[in-house]
């Protein structure tokens, strides 16, 4: 398994597809059809992605196994806090611990930039990834209802992970 920097237009081509691919076998237990497809388009897109890192200053990491984008991490600085937005692997690769090397690289970039936490936001039910994020020492600190437009919502604890 090998993490790189996405920097390229073809990186956000293919980090892009790789999302639109995670997202329609991840969430379909959680979210309409009609959601997922929104919510790729709005956050997930090739447009969505090169504004995230070109204006709201967004760093993605990609895990690649063979050649294959089979996973990725995106966060965004935030005064003295890294905003962990996104952290998703494709199926067939889920419970090798690339989960745990990507979070450990978006620690690590925390620790570059003077973070002394990391928050992030998962829905509610998403009850797995709330167990690993907790076994990890995230620990849930608020929650949020937001409005994301087209009659959709995000219903999400905050989690935080304080740094030593």
């Amino acid at each position: 398994m090998e993490i790189k920097l996405c920097e390229t237009q073809a990186q956000r081509e293919e980090l892009a597809q790789c999302a639109k691919r995670i997202w329609n076998e991840y969430f379909t237990d959680l979210l309409s059809q009609e959601q997922i497809d929104y919510m790729v388009e709005r956050f997930q897109s090739y447009p969505a992605l090169t504004k995230a890192m070109e204006q709201e200053h967004y760093t993605y990491f990609l895990a690649y196994e063979e050649n294959e984008l089979i996973g990725y991490c995106g966060v965004q600085p935030r005064e003295k806090e890294l905003f962990l937005s996104k952290l998703y692997l494709q199926k067939s690769h889920r419970g090798h611990g690339i989960a745990s090397t990507l979070l450990a690289q978006a620690i690590t970039f925390a620790h570059e930039k003077g973070c002394e936490s990391i928050i992030l936001t998962c829905n509610k039910y998403n009850t797995n990834s709330l167990v690993v994020y907790q076994h990890k020492g995230f620990v849930i600190c608020d929650e949020a209802v937001t409005d994301i437009g087209h009659g959709f919502v995000m219903d999400d604890y905050i989690l935080k992970l304080t740094l030593s």
